[in-house]
C-alpha cells in the first residue's frame, strides 16, 4: 500500500505560510500596507483549508437594529443561512447572525494599539461583535419543522507572524480581558498556536443577548494550551475547524423580517405557512 508521510507535508504547508507572513513584513516598509498584506494572507490560507461552507472576508458586523461593529481584519461566515452580505464601495457588512469567528490580525502579539495592549485590543474587537444583536427563528429540514434554536458561542481570536512577548506574560494579558472579549484561540504563525481552556458558568445561551453576556462573564481561565512552533498553523486551522464543527454547527437560522422591518416592509407569511406534509419534530402536523 502506498503512504504518504504526513508529517512532512503539514511541515511543508508550515513553512510556505511563515514564509509569506516573514516576506510581507520585510519588504512592505509603509504600516497600513504591512497590515493588509498579512490579513490578506491569513484570509487566503482560511479559505483554502476551511471547508468550503465558510466564508472569510476583512468586513464589519451589523445586526437588524443597524448597530454595527468595529472593523474585524478577518471573519468567518456562514453564507447558507445567513446568504445576504451588504456591500458599499467596495467593503463588506456581514448580518450578526452568520458570524461563526473573528480575529485581529497584528504583526506581533507584543505592542499596543490605542493606548492599550494588542491582546486587549482584540479582545475589543471581538466585543463589539459579540454585543450585536442575533435573531433566530424556526426552520423546516428534511420535511419536519424545527423550533428556533439557541445563538451559538462567537469564537474570538488574534493572529499575528510572530509573539516576542514571553508565554507567561501572553497568558497574563488573556487573564485581563472582561466579558465578551474573552478570547479562544489564536497563532503565532513561527512560535505557536495558542487555545485558551475556559471553566464555563451555569449559563445557557438563548436568544436573549442578556444570556450570551453572562455565559461570556462566567468563563473562566483553567489553562492556555501551546503547540509546538513546527505545528503552529496547522493546529490552528484544526482546532478552529473543529470548534465551529462541534461547539457550533449549523448557527442559527436569520430572521428576515427582523431586517426588513429598517424599511418599513413585511414578509409574506402565506409564502411559508407549513405545507399539509411538514411535520413538526414531535410528529404532529
Amino acid at each position: 500500500m502506498n503512504k504518504i508521510d504526513l508529517k512532512i507535508l503539514f511541515e511543508g504547508l508550515q513553512q510556505a505560510m511563515v514564509g509569506e507572513l516573514g516576506l510581507n513584513r520585510s519588504i512592505i516598509a509603509h504600516p497600513g500596507s504591512t497590515g493588509d498584506a498579512l490579513e490578506n494572507s491569513w484570509i487566503e490560507m482560511l479559505r483554502k483549508y476551511l471547508p468550503n461552507r465558510y466564508s472569510v472576508d476583512k468586513a464589519m458586523v451589523v445586526d437588524s437594529e443597524g448597530q454595527v461593529s468595529e472593523q474585524i481584519d478577518i471573519v468567518v461566515y456562514d453564507n447558507f443561512y445567513t446568504p445576504f452580505v451588504f456591500q458599499q464601495n467596495g467593503f463588506k457588512y456581514i448580518p450578526a447572525e452568520g458570524v461563526y469567528a473573528v480575529f485581529e490580525v497584528k504583526p506581533d502579539f507584543i505592542g499596543t494599539s490605542d493606548g492599550m495592549s494588542y491582546v486587549k485590543y482584540a479582545g475589543k474587537k471581538v466585543a463589539s461583535v459579540r454585543a450585536l444583536k442575533r435573531t433566530s427563528v424556526e426552520i423546516i429540514n428534511a420535511g419536519s419543522k424545527y423550533s428556533a434554536r439557541s445563538l451559538t458561542p462567537i469564537i474570538g481570536g488574534i493572529l499575528a507572524n510572530t509573539c516576542t512577548m514571553q508565554q507567561d506574560t501572553f497568558v497574563k494579558r488573556l487573564a485581563e480581558l472582561e466579558g465578551d472579549e474573552k478570547l479562544d484561540l489564536g497563532c503565532a504563525a513561527d512560535k505557536f498556536a495558542f487555545v485558551v481552556d475556559y471553566k464555563q458558568g451555569d449559563t445557557q445561551i438563548t436568544v436573549d443577548i442578556k444570556s450570551v453576556k453572562q455565559f461570556n462573564e462566567e468563563k473562566q481561565i483553567q489553562n492556555v494550551i501551546f503547540s509546538q512552533p513546527e505545528n503552529s498553523i496547522f493546529t490552528f486551522v484544526l482546532q478552529l475547524s473543529h470548534y465551529i464543527q462541534q461547539a457550533i454547527g449549523t448557527i442559527a437560522a436569520i430572521d428576515y423580517q427582523a431586517y426588513l422591518h429598517a424599511v418599513g416592509e413585511e414578509i409574506d407569511v402565506d409564502l411559508y405557512i407549513k405545507p399539509s406534509n411538514v411535520k413538526d419534530t414531535d410528529g404532529s402536523k
